[in-house]
């Protein structure tokens, strides 16, 4: 038996994708001359998509299909994320010399999404077999016994970092490889070794690319009053920066959310949406949200997505295959990380990095590839053990 609260969970996030794709494209329908209903029916097809990729792969015995379908998508999407940076201009779809999608017909696919959820399976595959059974081991070997993950790793900051210029997706997958290798049972040191490294990393894609340094710098003139009024310091005045106007994205996102209110302007209603923020139904869909729902509605989706989420640690907690319970954990830390970097970036706590809200964001490749995520772990759920009226145990 499937987990049918997780089912319902993800469901009801899908749902409201599907209302609010067509309530909050209202803008960008007039803008560009689509039917009304365009973003509807594109995301309507991809939720179906989704929701039928999810339901198939629930059905399937995990002992002999989940490793094939977690290598099929490690393996092709990390080809794909390669090869496309060499794919002509007809196949891949650019934006700010960035090449994030490739063109299958009336649709576009962007590789990451799917890669990410391979990486995790990767991971729990490849640690299950190697590194849970191992007594504790000493710096240098746990260095010898982890770098080829870590490479693997660089190869994909390269890949989506470098060419893609999506710092987002690293940042969410580096936080999940992170707190897997505590799983395994990474020492103190080397997790903290990994983690300095890993921070200078970022740092350094952040100092080397004028464009993030820009973000940067915007984020910063919007914060560092808040932040430098509490530090006691006169030294650190010299970080305070002349800032010009608020980003105008963030200042109509916070707008939008101080507009909703507890019960929000209604349905339909949000005047944000109205050019003021630019395509809300994606990446700002939680602002919005909680314009047209209020507090009410933002915390319904925060509660829906802290539910998947602890179902989803709970399958982990009782399955039995450490694989399975790896991969079910990595699941559930890339929505967490997803939807925390997406809700500080819009209200101002972090920069904008540009990432979807697991099941909400208007999207077909990161809703296909959730829905493909959560099935997997679906399908895991049935090796959970369950009493009489269907509960975990």
């Amino acid at each position: 038996m499937i987990d049918k609260p997780l089912l319902a969970g993800v469901m009801i996030l899908l749902t409201l994708s599907l209302v609010m794709s067509y309530s909050l494209s209202t803008y960008t329908v007039l803008h560009f001359n689509f039917e009304d209903v365009h973003f509807f029916m594109r995301q309507s097809m991809a939720i179906f998509i989704g929701f039928t990729s999810m339901i198939i792969l629930s059905k399937l015995n995990p002992d002999r299909w989940f490793s094939r379908v977690g290598l099929l998508l490690f393996v092709l999407f990390f080809i794909l994320m390669i090869a496309m940076q060499f794919l002509p201009s007809s196949l891949v779809k650019a934006v700010g010399g960035a090449k994030r999608w490739i063109s299958v017909g009336p649709m576009s696919i962007a590789p990451v999404e799917f890669f990410k959820v391979g990486f995790i399976f990767f991971l729990a595959w490849s640690f299950a077999r190697k590194l849970l059974d191992k007594e504790k081991m000493g710096f240098l070997e746990e260095i010898r016994a982890y770098a080829p993950y870590l490479f693997v790793f660089l190869i994909a900051v390269v890949i989506i970092a470098v060419f893609q210029k999506d710092l987002g997706q690293v940042v969410v997958l580096g936080a999940t490889l992170m707190v897997l290798f505590l799983f395994v049972g990474s020492s103190k040191k080397f997790f903290f070794s990994i983690v300095s490294l890993v921070f200078a990393a970022f740092i350094g894609l952040i100092f080397f690319a004028p464009h993030r340094m820009a973000r940067i710098k915007s984020w910063w003139g919007t914060v560092q009053d808040s932040i430098l009024s509490i530090l006691p310091f006169e030294s650190m005045e010299g970080l305070r920066i002349a800032t010009g106007k608020e980003p105008y994205q963030i200042s109509n996102s916070l707008n939008a959310i101080h507009n909703g209110g507890i019960w929000g302007e209604g349905l339909g209603n949000g005047q944000f949406k109205l050019g003021y923020l630019s395509e809300v139904h994606t990446d700002f869909i939680l602002a919005g949200i909680t314009e047209e729902l209020g507090f009410l509605g933002l915390a319904l989706v925060t509660i829906t997505i802290l539910f998947i989420v602890f179902r989803i640690f709970k399958i982990a907690a009782k399955v039995k295959n450490p694989m399975y319970y790896l991969f079910s954990i990595g699941v559930g830390l890339l929505i967490a990380f997803a939807f925390i970097l997406n809700s500080y970036g819009i209200s101002g706590i972090t920069p904008i990095k540009g990432i979807a809200v697991p099941f909400l964001s208007y999207g077909g490749s990161h809703i296909w590839a959730s829905c493909i995520a959560i099935g997997m772990v679906l399908m895991i759920s049935k090796k959970v053990p369950r009493n009489s009226e269907g509960r975990i145990i």
